[in-house]
């Protein structure tokens, strides 16, 4: 062990019992935070144990849905061999269990303290582990690359601040990278990133993004449908998604501003965490509009102004029922989330101006003119005024070309950048033992 890893990981046995009293404490929030403890200190499931095993590791939601193409495939093509998907939120672990139900093995990923990732290895015994994005962890990829154990980071992307936080660690960051297998990158810039923190070149290779090949689910467009029908067929409908503190206040005022121009106009606003949905929905109550839970499992109203989505894994039905989508994280240095959900279902996405998290993804859509980046609240507010406008005039004309043209548009845009998932298989065909 170098000494670098040495301090790393003397530093993670003294913060353990604080991060286990930090979960506890967001447990308070959301109970869901103190449940299947032992997995996170590395005490699997017994059903875990059997035939060859895939480990594939997505830390939370969006992650989990941008490998839903690939598991699918993994799924196809190796039926002899087990799935197994780690997460570490409790929203990773629920959309983990929505979206593959018994098809894959799920538990909570380990905390890096050296002992606790040989036990979980040990346990597991994987053949093969793929990491969804940046999950640096330099006692796991040291114990993968002493155990031969093949590790692929798929879709890896490094933002220039990650950048800069990893580049105080940088010994210990190259030396981690250097136990990888391979290392898929999303862009160019992200290539760059890598080989400045000091990854090998022969590992690096230029792949694009995974979600780009996400797969639409052909009854999400029905299940839209009928729910406009219960909003009320004509009404616009804006989905404000994956909002962060800070960010609900914004779009609760241009929604102010918005419904006196636009008085049939509907707003679905789905906060990024479970543990704020009743804070944002007492926000929701304080305004003079009429409000519905999603998990108050009653019909909708057509006078309902606002729907709070406090449910979880149904944000592509909120886009297959929406007319425009805003992507939160955006007004807020969050660094924003994937947009390219919102445009495999053919809505105009609307961002703040820190997309920085999606850097070659937001460049493309707007230069295709299917997203655009607002840096104002004025300017977001006027767009969306222009947005709204231009889809009332179409419905008047009651142009079916013209209503399928912007869908058409950006199916086109996805295709041009879909096959990430074939070139992410040859490689895990390559190195499966």
């Amino acid at each position: 062990m170098s000494i670098s890893r040495f301090i790393y990981s003397t530093l993670l046995y003294f913060l353990l019992p604080v991060v286990l009293f930090r979960l506890l404490i967001k447990s308070h929030r959301n109970k869901d935070y103190r449940l299947r403890l032992p997995e996170r200190l590395g005490w699997t499931p017994d059903k875990l144990s059997g035939k060859k095993l895939i480990w594939l590791h997505a830390v939370s939601v969006g992650e989990t849905i941008a490998a839903k193409p690939l598991v699918s495939e993994l799924l196809l093509k190796y039926p002899d061999h087990s799935l197994l998907i780690t997460s570490i939120t409790p929203t990773g672990s629920a959309t983990v269990k929505k979206l593959f139900a018994d098809d894959v093995l799920h538990c909570y990923f380990p905390y890096d303290v050296p002992h606790l990732i040989h036990r979980f290895i040990a346990r597991v015994q994987p053949t093969l582990l793929i990491i969804i994005e940046t999950e640096i962890w330099p006692n796991l990829y040291a114990t993968c690359a002493q155990q031969n154990i093949p590790l692929l980071l798929f879709n890896a992307r490094l933002s220039k601040q990650s950048t800069q936080h990893y580049l105080r660690l940088k010994s210990l960051v190259r030396e981690t990278l250097a136990c990888t297998t391979l290392i898929a990158v999303r862009s160019k810039e992200d290539k760059h990133y890598f080989l400045s923190l000091g990854a090998p070149q022969n590992k690096l290779l230029l792949t694009g993004n995974i979600k780009f090949d996400i797969t639409i689910n052909k009854t999400l467009e029905t299940q839209g449908q009928q729910l406009r029908e219960e909003w009320g067929q004509d009404r616009l409908v804006w989905v404000a998604a994956s909002t962060h503190l800070g960010e609900d206040e914004i779009i609760l005022s241009m929604f102010k501003q918005l419904k006196k121009q636009f008085p049939t106009l509907l707003l679905i606003i789905v906060p990024r965490h479970p543990e704020r949905f009743s804070t944002v929905y007492q926000q929701l109550l304080a305004t003079p509009f009429q409000t519905q839970r999603r998990t108050d499992d009653v019909p909708f109203q057509q006078h309902t102004d606002i729907i709070l989505g406090d449910s979880m894994g149904e944000m592509l039905l909120w886009y297959a029922a929406a007319d425009i989508a805003f992507i939160g994280g955006s007004l807020v240095k969050t660094g924003g989330h994937n947009p390219l959900e919102a445009t495999a279902l053919g809505l105009p996405v609307i961002s703040g101006r820190h997309t920085f998290n999606f850097n070659d993804i937001y460049p493309p859509l707007c230069d295709a003119h299917i997203a655009w980046i607002e840096p104002t609240k004025k300017d977001m507010q006027a767009r969306l005024t222009k947005l709204l406008t231009e889809k009332i005039n179409k419905d008047k004309q009651h142009s079916t070309k013209q209503k399928n043209h912007f869908k058409q548009q950006c199916a086109s845009f996805m295709q041009q950048h879909q096959g990430v998932i074939k070139k992410l298989l040859f490689e895990v065909k390559k190195h499966l033992k």
